[in-house]
């Protein structure tokens, strides 16, 4: 085993969009595990627009990522020592300690995974995080009823596409995404089954949900935020819910967003709009990959993975492709 090994740190918190002077790449010594942890190769990473958040110095849910530091996030890597009860040498792990080709991971912070049963990347995508946020946000934070009509920004990405599908699985009477591309489009309506989808570069968001949706939306899922958000307002019907997971087209805004400029119909219609953080749903963890394991084993739910090969210095490109819209379903790092 090398002695040595590449990490990718924060070098300065960008002002706007991130660029490449951002992050730097450090050569550092193999970590040796201490009591209760295990040495891990990482093979493949997770790239996330929620990390954009983290390179601000700002109070949020999650603590900031550090100048001079490595950054964090999901992997799944093989390990290659351990001195922690349950884990053996050979086994697959999933962990939050990416960005490196090498980590020391608390066992108590890692969890076997089984390639025989399901590919290593899905943990990462369709079966992990974002599976689960789709999974959660639809079905407890939008209070999805069979019939409902629903709307999914984003929905080309690693947790819209499972949103679309997961309602159409569930009864919905009409589903509906947006993309940034018409290639986008294409693989939603002819791959992933939804009922309408357009590309909202190609004229005022609110005009194209409106003729997607002439009945209005019961339900919003929004992973974009801003002009998608005043959109879904002014489609939803009486009663109608909204689960905000996330607001990209912010992420990089350089001076405070306008917030939606019709936000009185949430009192006009009795609209609920509720955040969500998929830490809050841990206990569903067992039931969705269950029922989201049975869909992709019947053919039911489909997925898309972007992957970016040549390991760990691909990641700040990979995660600046991320934000710029250049995935269709998951984005992920192989090393």
């Amino acid at each position: 085993m090398t002695s040595t090994a590449l990490e990718v740190r924060l070098a300065s918190r960008p002002k706007g969009w991130p660029t490449d002077e951002n992050f730097e790449i450090a050569e550092v010594e193999v970590p040796t595990p201490g009591e209760g942890q295990i040495l891990v190769r990482n093979v493949v990473m997770s790239v996330d627009p929620y990390m954009r958040g983290r390179m601000n110095d700002v109070k949020s849910y999650v603590p900031p990522f550090q100048v001079g530091a490595p950054l964090e996030g999901g992997a799944v890597g093989e390990v290659v020592a351990s001195n922690a009860e349950g884990f053996a040498v050979g086994d697959h792990v999933l962990h939050g300690l990416g960005w490196r080709e090498y980590a020391v991971v608390d066992g108590k912070r890692a969890a076997k995974v089984d390639g025989d049963i399901a590919p290593l990347t899905t943990y990462l995508g369709v079966l992990g995080m974002p599976g689960l946020t789709a999974y959660a946000g639809l079905l407890v934070t939008a209070e999805f009823k069979p019939g409902d009509v629903v709307f999914v920004s984003g929905a080309a990405g690693a947790v819209g596409q499972i949103v679309g599908q997961i309602a159409r699985l569930k009864g919905a009477s009409r589903v509906i995404g947006s993309a940034g591309s018409a290639e986008k489009v294409k693989y939603l309506t002819e791959e992933l089954g939804f009922d309408a989808a357009f590309n909202y570069k190609d004229g005022p968001v609110a005009e194209q949900l409106a003729a997607a949706a002439p009945d209005g939306i019961d339900v919003y899922f929004d992973n974009v935020g801003g002009e998608h958000l005043e959109a879904a307002i002014e489609s939803l019907n009486l009663n109608g819910r909204v689960t905000i997971c996330g607001a990209i087209s912010q992420y990089n805004a350089d001076k405070p967003p306008t917030g939606p400029r019709n936000i009185i119909q949430v009192l006009s219609k009795r609209l609920t709009l509720r955040g969500m953080l998929v830490g809050d749903h841990q206990a569903l963890q067992p039931q969705f990959v269950a029922e989201v394991a049975a869909w992709i084993k019947s053919g039911e739910l489909k997925y898309s993975e972007t992957v970016v090969e040549g390991g760990v210095r691909q990641a700040p490109a990979a995660f600046l492709g991320l934000l710029r819209g250049e995935n269709t379903g998951k984005m992920l790092v192989k090393f």
